[in-house]
């Protein structure tokens, strides 16, 4: 599906590497949910990205919140591990390709204020039911796997 010159669910045999990858869904009071306007396409998603060599994926999530959003995040729960390639193959605008393998966090805030930079275009808070039009679909997975609120994680 082409979103804004991202394609999820590219040719798996295009891609260049698999990388390992986090990603966070935080909830605010009223369980909307933050997503960020990506700067390499233009479309809404989660929070999140690599996880670097000698970080754990615990640390990874927080470190991605925190540069993202300006916000200190902790892990509540694992909400599930995501690979199949239909969702997890992604063909960015310069034309790489990767397949993701994504541990995908509900995390809490602890502290901090939202602020942009230059991987994050714009931040907002949505209703679970009212997503932008310009979504990741790959990450609506997540968020819909996440409101379902089980106790075991999914592994799609």
């Amino acid at each position: 599906m082409t979103q804004q010159g991202i394609l999820v669910g590219a040719d798996a045999n295009r891609a260049r590497a698999i990388r390992p990858s986090v990603s966070a869904v935080i909830f605010d009071r009223q369980r909307r949910v933050l997503l960020q306007q990506r700067s390499d396409g233009g479309q809404w998603g989660l929070p999140g990205g690599g996880v670097e060599i000698g970080e754990t994926v615990t640390d990874a999530v927080a470190r991605e919140v925190l540069e993202e959003t300006g916000l200190r995040a902790t892990v509540r729960r694992v909400i599930g591990i995501y690979s199949d390639p239909a969702l997890q193959v992604v063909r960015y605008p310069d034309g790489n390709v990767w397949h993701y393998i994504n541990v995908c966090f509900e995390c809490v805030v602890r502290g901090g204020t939202l602020t942009t930079c230059d991987e994050t275009l714009a931040l907002d808070w949505f209703a679970t039911g009212r997503l932008p039009a310009s979504m990741l679909s790959n990450h609506v997975v997540r968020i819909r796997d996440a409101r379902r609120r089980r106790a075991a994680a999914f592994i799609r």
